[in-house]
């Protein structure tokens, strides 16, 4: 009669095999989710941003300085940017995480203004939320 003993011993290794995998995707779904928990938290820091630009620039009536001084970022021309590490508080826009960026766009409406607002993320240029503001402007001089 034939020893069982190397039939028990194979049983636990393809039990150990099948633990081993079932392991592994466990772990590469709570990295996906921890990734895209990181993802959202951004996105939604980004929303809060843009709505804040677009009321502080809708309130000065598209005075883009004013909006820049508040919100710790710089007016180069005709464009506001400032730059926010990667905790979201505000850092020089050439070694910054985030960038938030103020367009103004023609809107092709006399006495209305309008401008473009996102938060883009530097390392990959990805852009994180987008929105257009608009105001009206004091067409008597």
């Amino acid at each position: 009669m034939r020893n069982k003993a190397p039939l028990a011993l194979m049983e636990q290794m393809v039990m150990l095999l099948v633990f081993a995998l079932a392991a592994a995707l466990c772990l590469q779904a709570f990295v996906q989710s921890d990734r895209l928990s990181r993802e959202s938290a951004a996105r939604d820091r980004a929303i809060t941003l843009c709505q804040n630009a677009a009321e502080l620039v809708r309130h000065g009536g598209g005075d883009l300085e004013a909006a820049a001084e508040k919100l710790g970022g710089t007016c180069t021309g005709e464009e506001l940017c400032a730059g926010y590490d990667k905790d979201w508080t505000v850092s020089d826009v050439q070694s910054c995480t985030y960038r938030l960026t103020v367009r103004p766009v023609d809107s092709g409406v006399e006495g209305l203004g309008r401008a473009r607002i996102s938060v883009v993320e530097e390392a990959s240029e990805n852009r994180l939320f987008e929105l257009e503001t608009a105001w009206q402007e004091d067409i008597n001089g």
